[in-house]
């Protein structure tokens, strides 16, 4: 009997199906590549949306396994993205031309694992004062009437520091001239670099940013113990998120139409003159992260595990999160976080320590193979 029977051809030798296989897979490969450079941003290496791609695959797969039904008849739906969409006009070319960072100087170090601005949108925390007591001192962040600056406010920092980095980069380069504190960013500038949408709200919205960022003071205590005969030090510093700013508006249309913003010293110190800048590469996803306490622990896995892996207590993040909810409301949103699993470059675990539950922050490419120097 004829086992092709039913297929239309008659026995194919070896050979030929050799290369029809071979022909399939060279065409399964090419489609794949033309996906990857479609679906490429502006700036990303084919190498770098080809992994970005397997991550948001990766997400997708563990939402459809994470409906269940339990008991049987009853569903469970997935839990609810930390991500917003993008909007609209994200893709153009143009967008994300410079590189982002996020910056601590050396004498405000601890400032990355304490929470320097408000993770609530609702409560704007006018004239209140969160305090972070660490080893060698601590920390006090004091808001001003208009409100304490929110963690989307520092957006706006996030863009300076960002710009002054790459404008120090060529001036190291030769190729410009060293740059001032003064940061002229157009409104729509802004917006697009933060990911927002370009409305008449979010221009309104900037100049009320800058008024918390302004009224936002960081103070820092630190204290050095006597050593080798030196006496003990206590050293005291308060620091702005921002020094000053200018907002010119269209008087007949009340539109924000330019913004100037002044770095602080201590920031512009610290990228101008720092032989090696404490900088970090923030995922441009970051900006599309929804709840406030989901930012904070991307910052803090950005810091603490990098490209390797860090474990932090629930309880510890709660204090050094300056959040004014109760803890267990705090552990239900961080479990809600762990459940969805979305964000940028992270895997979120919860474990059981001894001192109470412990989240790991793992970053991704550890799962898939890569080694802790990203190689």
């Amino acid at each position: 009997m004829n086992n092709e029977r039913g297929s239309g051809k008659g026995p194919q030798q070896i050979g030929d199906a050799l290369g029809d296989a071979l022909a399939r897979l060279d065409l399964a490969r090419r489609t794949q590549q033309k996906r990857i450079e479609a679906a490429a941003r502006p700036g990303e290496s084919w190498e770098q949306a080809a992994a970005r791609l397997r991550e948001e695959e990766a997400k997708a797969e563990r939402g459809r396994s994470s409906v269940r039904s339990d008991p049987p008849g009853r569903y469970i739906a997935p839990p609810s993205p930390s991500i917003r969409k993008p909007p609209a006009g994200d893709e153009q070319p143009d967008f994300f031309v410079p590189t982002l960072y996020d910056v601590g100087t050396k004498d405000s170090r601890s400032v990355m694992d304490v929470a320097v601005f408000r993770l609530s949108k609702r409560d704007k925390r006018a004239g209140e004062m969160i305090r972070y007591d660490l080893p060698d001192g601590f920390v006090e962040v004091t808001a001003g009437p208009y409100g304490m600056a929110s963690i989307w406010d520092y957006d706006l920092v996030l863009m300076m520091v960002s710009h002054l980095t790459e404008a120090m980069n060529r001036y190291r380069e030769g190729r410009g001239e060293k740059p001032g504190r003064t940061y002229r960013p157009h409104v729509s500038d802004i917006l697009k670099f933060c990911r927002r949408g370009d409305g008449g709200k979010q221009s309104d919205e900037v100049e009320n940013a800058l008024d918390r960022l302004k009224g936002t003071t960081i103070k820092s205590v630190r204290e050095s113990p006597a050593t080798n005969g030196r006496r003990a030090i206590r050293e005291v510093k308060a620091e702005g998120l921002i020094s000053d700013y200018t907002v010119l508006s269209h008087t007949d249309t009340g539109k924000v139409a330019s913004v100037e913003i002044e770095a602080p010293r201590w920031l512009y110190k610290e990228v101008t003159e720092g032989k090696r800048p404490d900088v970090l590469t923030v995922h441009p996803d970051y900006f599309l992260i929804d709840p406030g306490i989901g930012r904070f622990l991307y910052r803090l896995a950005r810091r603490a595990a990098g490209k390797n892996e860090a474990r932090w207590l629930f309880r510890t993040i709660y204090e050094r999160s300056g959040s004014a909810g109760e803890f267990k409301k705090f552990c239900f949103t961080v479990r809600k976080l762990i459940a969805a699993n979305d964000l940028p470059e992270y895997d979120l675990a919860e474990e059981s320590g001894q001192a109470g539950p412990l989240l790991v922050m793992r970053y991704r490419g550890l799962l898939e193979g890569a080694t802790p120097d990203g190689s």
